[in-house]
């Protein structure tokens, strides 16, 4: 998504997230603080979960569209709001403009999850799907504030969203006092920067790391840059930090008060939503879990007492299913195996009796005897298995071998 550049504007102060914490009152949940015990383990100190992914609308943006659309005049209101955004945007900005009795319009695009699309538009706003891209379809939504009046909501280069989102990084030090590092997710900038703000103001020793996915990672060129740049080519399921460009007002403050920015592969994405799931027992939408993969990746790169806030709970649930099934691989619960055995009756069914003793679970099964390759007597299979880890991975594979079978593969 590459957004439009914003004015100048003043510097944000901790004052201005004190003041965006008093218009939340009542309007934004404190949400919980977790301890993990797996991530306690691997990072050797203390890590907590900030479980955002259960605010309401189901992530972090509803306090900086609240904040935002309350700030506007009353002249402002009575034009309408308008938004461009694939999910949590949407869903912040609908929700916010509902509880402030301001009509929303929010732009998505035509292959936006009907899940996402429907919580829309049952929180309040109009919903128009345009484009198959959000840059498609934050391009209809620019014409239609030109055309209507409408006040285009920003979802993260203006101050007053930032400012909304520093109240995060309140909660964290009021939950967590003794915490020594804190990791967010970065898309535009708009959640680090304002947590960021918050944080420094009272605790500068605090360590913040943001943490972007490899594939759309815009912030480390635009840091060495000294300036936002843009990036092409987003390739990530974190479709909640696929942002191809900085905003112009977080950019600045990331660069003065962020620690340190790093990057996260898919796979790490995947195996850092499974853990979340199967481990903390938490909903989280990928760009959510980009702390939690960050940890993963270089567990001794932090410092404890670490927060890492769980941005978003926000998926689709046929992208989880992709997901679960990526993350599953990558930490080694899949293993495909190809090998060759004697075409007789029964030869089948007793590597399925190996198999059993292995306990590993068979998801699918190929059965080949023609191929130009193999022998008269010869038949392979390539098997699709369900396992507890590599060390079972291998386990399974030294019982077909002591069993007398060739793996190939």
């Amino acid at each position: 998504m590459n957004f439009p550049t914003a004015p100048s504007v003043p510097a944000l102060t901790i004052d201005d997230v004190r003041g965006a914490r008093k218009m939340l009152s009542g309007i934004a949940r404190t949400t919980a603080m977790e301890g993990s015990r797996h991530l306690s383990a691997l990072v050797g100190a203390p890590v907590h979960l900030k479980c955002e992914n259960l605010q309401r609308t189901g992530s972090f943006k509803l306090r900086g569209a609240y904040v935002r659309i309350a700030g506007l005049t009353a002249e402002e209101r009575a034009r309408g709001v308008v938004a461009a955004s694939a999910g949590n945007h949407a869903q912040g900005v609908a929700l916010a403009s509902s509880l402030l009795d301001v009509r929303s319009t929010v732009f998505m695009p035509v292959g936006a999850p009907l899940p996402k699309v429907a919580a829309t538009r049952e929180y309040g706003a109009e919903v128009r799907l345009h484009g198959q891209v959000v840059d498609e379809t934050l391009a209809a939504a620019q014409q239609y504030a030109r055309e209507t009046g409408a006040v285009f909501i920003h979802p993260f280069d203006h101050p007053d969203i930032i400012a909304g989102q520093g109240t995060l990084g309140l909660e964290i030090l009021e939950q967590c006092p003794e915490v020594r590092t804190i990791v967010v997710g970065i898309g535009g900038g708009g959640l680090a920067a304002g947590v960021a703000v918050a944080v420094k103001a009272l605790r500068p020793d605090v360590r913040i790391v943001g943490v972007q996915a490899a594939g759309a990672a815009c912030y480390p060129p635009s840091l060495a840059a000294g300036r936002p740049v843009s990036v092409d080519a987003l390739q990530t399921m974190a479709d909640g930090i696929k942002v191809g460009r900085p905003g112009d007002v977080p950019f600045g403050i990331v660069e003065e008060l962020v620690d340190e920015v790093r990057t996260v592969t898919e796979d790490e994405l995947s195996s850092a939503l499974l853990l979340c799931l199967e481990r903390a027992k938490l909903v989280v939408e990928p760009a959510g879990a980009s702390p939690v993969a960050a940890l993963l990746s270089d567990p001794e790169a932090f410092e404890g007492p670490v927060v890492a806030v769980l941005s978003g709970g926000n998926v689709d649930p046929l992208l989880m299913q992709r997901i679960l099934r990526h993350g599953m691989a990558a930490a080694g619960r899949y293993l495909g195996l190809r090998l060759r055995l004697t075409d007789r009756p029964g030869a089948l069914a007793g590597l399925l009796a190996t198999l059993t003793t292995a306990d590993a679970n068979v998801l699918d099964i190929s059965h080949v005897r023609t191929e130009p390759r193999l022998g008269l007597t010869e038949a392979e299979v390539e098997l699709q298995l369900e396992t507890k880890g590599p060390e079972h991975c291998r386990e399974v594979a030294e019982t077909l071998g002591r069993a007398g079978y060739l793996v190939l593969d």
